[in-house]
């Protein structure tokens, strides 16, 4: 594995040539990054539905009628009680989250804060969360109140991000991301593939991330909900892709851990095995937020199996 001191910097044609590359060449490339741990985390979904924003791939917004279940902030003996079940799955990391734009949307700021240090109590669990667009106040809270690390998705790159969403802008996401780094937190910042973009746009989102520099990059697979304008976008992304954009943004961010999140499943066992030895390092196991995901006595085997060590 290469020191991330040796982190180079690189350009979009140098990206795309990457990118480009033999396939089987590529992944050798990435997995020169590679250590040989796999980090598991998992998530509650503390607040659902309602949302003010128009994300045209998310079940929550309440432009669409996607017909989810809507409800308020749990109660923190909710989010206990999933967070020690989540440590019974040998996950290390256990974040609350919530819909919404920011955390004062259902003016749960301060119940939040108390979730998060009860998740601290927790021996063996680290606390993460992901509430929304944060101002410098509320970062200022999270930081004191021993959050370890904060997700914010950019999404998509910044040119495609007026066809994703109109109600907040890619500048206000980014803001979020500089605002956690400054308060030392730990960052978890990624993205969505399959929601038309290009593949120019994909090495687009790799740059930015690498300008960014969190510490994990969650991909997202696009999994069209009905009712949103997403619907029909099934086949705008196919598995080749998936594995050739996390092999480039592996290796346009060494430093940081590639991480399986929503519509994994889209991926064939075969390619997920694949991912895993060559450029991913992290999964979020169990459910997302409005979609199924695998068990996680599935994925401890599939790590067993590679010969990877559980972090």
């Amino acid at each position: 594995m290469n020191s991330i001191l040796d982190k180079k910097i690189y350009t979009k044609e140098e990206l795309l040539k990457l990118y480009n590359l033999p396939l089987e060449e590529l992944l050798e490339k990435s997995s020169q990054y590679m250590s040989n741990n796999v980090e598991f985390c998992s998530l509650i979904n503390a607040r659902n539905g309602k949302c003010s924003q128009d994300c045209k791939y998310c079940a929550q917004s309440s432009h669409y009628c996607t017909n989810i279940e809507s409800y308020p902030l749990v109660n923190i003996e909710e989010v206990k009680k999933v967070a020690k079940e989540a440590k019974s799955n040998k996950v290390s990391r256990f974040a609350i989250v919530t819909s919404g734009k920011t955390p004062d949307e259902g003016r749960d700021f301060q119940i939040e804060l108390d979730m998060i240090k009860e998740i601290n109590k927790i021996e063996g669990l680290t606390s993460c969360a992901s509430i929304g667009i944060l101002n410098e106040e509320q970062a200022k809270q999270l930081a004191q109140t021993g959050l370890n690390r904060f997700h914010h998705n950019i999404n998509t790159c910044e040119s495609y991000y007026p066809e994703i969403c109109t109600t907040h802008s890619w500048q206000d996401r980014y803001n979020t991301c500089k605002l956690v780094k400054k308060y030392d937190m730990g960052l978890c910042c990624g993205v969505i593939l399959g929601m038309g973009e290009s593949v120019e746009q994909r090495v687009e989102m790799a740059i930015e991330l690498a300008d960014i520099e969190p510490d994990s990059i969650p991909i997202n697979i696009l999994m069209p909900i009905p009712e949103t304008p997403f619907e029909n976008y099934h086949d705008k992304i196919d598995e080749e892709n998936v594995l050739r954009t996390m092999a480039i943004f592996k290796i346009a961010n060494p430093q940081a851990v590639i991480r399986f999140c929503g519509g994994r499943m889209r991926l064939s066992q075969e390619n997920q095995e694949l991912a895993l030895k060559t450029c991913v390092e992290g999964i979020l196991v169990g459910n997302y937020l409005t979609t199924v995901g695998r068990e996680p006595a599935e994925d401890i085997k599939t790590v067993e199996k590679l010969g990877k060590n559980l972090k």
